[in-house]
């Protein structure tokens, strides 16, 4: 079975082709729509098995980066986007996609408060967009369905607005003990979460690089995953052990993978 991916577009998002391509080489089936046509037509949303909010700019990033399409879903799609959760399905979103989830409040979702925005993500600490490769920790205590039996990889990162700030202190309490920060910054020598730039590029309070739902089926970050889908796109690939074979794949291919495996086994 190739399970059905509906890849939403339009409107300042470009990652469309490397996340098309990212899903059909997991095994999904992934469908590009825009934006417009879905909100013409909210009931195509339950013709998907998963979901992706891709990265770009939408809207140009004007009022902070994803809350102008953030509201347009708001106002246009909820009902739809909670009957998907409720029957079980996945989402995914990338840097701009995961900023657009966040102001939807889609994740953390504690305590089952999927449209209530408890964190934000702010202005880099530096004050400057950022495009360069960061090195990330899965964590084994989150029920993340897409960070399943990873351990660390390397991914790009490219944006302004990346660093993670609950509104409460209590909320960032929660969501540790809830298991959903699958994916923290890590400083690449020690193997251990940093504060300190630029191995975390954006200030994220506890080195947090992603947020998914209790559940572990919604599932944002800010590295790019889809980025990652061939050996050859990292900086450093051609730097291994002599007569080592480079990777068939590229690392961020698994998180898809998993996604994929997921759906099939539900």
């Amino acid at each position: 079975m190739n399970p059905p991916i509906l890849i939403i577009t339009g409107y300042g998002l470009n990652c469309e082709a490397e996340s098309k391509f990212a899903w059909e080489q997991a095994g999904g089936k992934p469908d590009l729509l825009h934006v417009n046509d879905l909100l013409a037509a909210p009931d195509r949303l339950h013709r998907y098995a998963a979901l992706m909010f891709i990265g770009g700019f939408s809207f140009g990033d004007h009022m902070t980066s994803g809350h102008v399409f953030a509201h347009r879903l708001r106002h246009h799609l909820q009902d739809e986007l909670a009957t998907f959760i409720e029957d079980g399905g996945l989402i995914l979103g990338v840097c701009n996609g995961f900023q657009i989830m966040t102001k939807l409040g889609l994740v953390p979702g504690l305590g089952g408060e999927s449209f209530k925005p408890s964190v934000a993500l702010i202005q880099n600490d530096c004050g400057a967009f950022q495009n360069f490769w960061v090195r990330v920790r899965f964590e084994a205590n989150s029920p993340c369905v897409f960070t399943k039996g990873l351990d660390a990889m390397d991914l790009p990162i490219r944006h302004g607005e990346g660093k993670l700030l609950p509104r409460e202190k209590e909320t960032l309490d929660a969501l540790e003990a809830a298991g959903c920060v699958p994916c923290r910054y890590i400083d690449p020598a020690t193997g251990a979460p940093t504060q300190d730039f630029p191995h975390n590029p954006n200030g994220s309070v506890n080195a947090i690089a992603g947020l998914c739902d209790p559940s572990g089926r919604i599932f944002g970050l800010m590295p790019h995953p889809e980025a990652f889908l061939f050996p050859e796109q990292h900086p450093q690939w051609h730097v291994r052990p002599r007569g080592t074979p480079a990777p068939a794949r590229g690392a961020g291919l698994k998180l898809f993978e998993n996604a994929v495996t997921h759906l099939r086994e539900a």
